[in-house]
């Protein structure tokens, strides 16, 4: 069966990093191991280019008849003065909320070979795993009214928080049955003795715990959270949280692995639709200088395999040959230091493919 896969390589860095993730996907057709169909479609700033906003019809269109989409990047100063309703981020946060993608999973996985690439102590990060489970679709992002208006004598910005029951409880339940997975232990993060909203939260998380009675719980402050991320980080296993406490939370874990160009992510419907996309922006100014680490990128087509079209052993190969490129001292920028190899975005990317066409002869 063909599977089909739309890409979005989006803004900045987004094209370069996307470009070494399709050599994968390339290479398993070329090699029979699957049946895909890839298409490519406009989103973000080049959206607003070519078609005057941030997410064309013809791009959800090809979305909703895809199996799986892959994302680069969007943003970028160059339309940071534009109306705010069609700049490149609205049209990220429309994807995801015409797609139903409500759950994002991210992972903080430091490959032992970057121990000395965290800001942390070895000892502190060494065999670090985290999930991260984000309520990606409601919160403070999506929630009304919202604006910048006139009040008195100046002018105030306003957002508005709110969940429903319901957004809770099916977060909940994602991340105590990706917890089951794994150690069994979730930690749900959230501001309850200050925000209602969050308050909610934590009654409805407790409340969906009684159904999963091998799954540890604890509850924490985000900013508590925020310190025992940095303090003794291997104390969590799955942590779930609101949409904007997540975005923060999961940027400061990402430190912990060695760098932001090391994280990918999944964001997940309830119909098993997926976006696949690292976690780090679209960082213009080193756009077209090789500098860009794909990794993330690379990493994020393994969670596409895994999640959305169950090719498990797929998966696990990227994986492997992610680490073993490691294990041979190439590295970009980001994660380069003076006892290993310096390469280009598309020589880490050559590397990774030739450690996959190693694996699977």
């Amino acid at each position: 069966m063909t599977r089909k896969i739309l890409v979005l390589p989006g803004d900045g860095i987004g094209p370069e990093i996307v470009a070494q993730a399709e050599k994968l996907l390339t290479f398993f057709v070329e090699q029979k191991h699957i049946q895909l169909e890839l298409e490519s479609g406009l989103i973000g700033g080049s959206a607003i280019d070519a078609a005057g906003v941030p997410l064309p019809d013809e791009t959800l269109s090809k979305a909703r008849q895809s199996d799986a989409v892959l994302l680069g990047a969007v943003g970028g100063p160059k339309w940071d003065q534009i109306e705010r309703s069609i700049r490149p981020e609205r049209g990220l946060l429309a994807i995801r909320s015409e797609l139903g993608l409500f759950a994002n999973l991210r992972p903080a996985v430091l490959f032992p070979q970057l121990a000395a690439a965290s800001s942390l102590k070895a000892e502190v990060v060494s065999n670090l795993d985290i999930m991260i489970v984000r309520e990606l679709t409601g919160g403070i992002y999506f929630g009304e009214p919202r604006g910048i208006k006139q009040q008195d004598c100046e002018r105030q910005g306003f957002n508005t928080l709110v969940y429903s029951e319901s957004e809770i409880e099916r977060i909940a339940r994602v991340a105590f049955d990706v917890a089951a997975k794994r150690q069994g232990r979730v930690c749900s993060v959230d501001k309850a003795n200050v925000l209602e909203a969050t308050e909610l939260w934590r009654e409805v998380v407790t409340r969906v715990a009684k159904d999963y009675p091998d799954i540890e719980l604890q509850h924490m402050y985000v900013d508590n959270a925020a310190m025992q991320l940095v303090r003794e980080p291997k104390q969590f296993d799955v942590i779930v949280t609101t949409n904007m406490f997540g975005d923060i939370l999961s940027d400061l874990a990402s430190m912990l692995t060695g760098s932001i160009g090391m994280l990918p992510s999944a964001s997940l419907a309830a119909s098993g639709c997926g976006m696949y996309e690292p976690i780090h922006g679209s960082a213009p100014d080193i756009a077209g200088k090789g500098l860009a680490n794909p990794l993330a990128t690379i990493l994020s087509v393994s969670m596409l395999l895994r999640y959305s079209l169950a090719e498990s052993t797929l998966a696990d190969n990227i994986d492997r040959a992610v680490s073993q490129v490691l294990s041979n001292g190439l590295r970009t920028k980001d994660i380069h230091s003076e006892e290993t190899q310096l390469v280009s975005t598309d020589e880490m990317g050559d590397a990774v493919l030739s450690e996959l066409v190693n694996l699977m002869k």
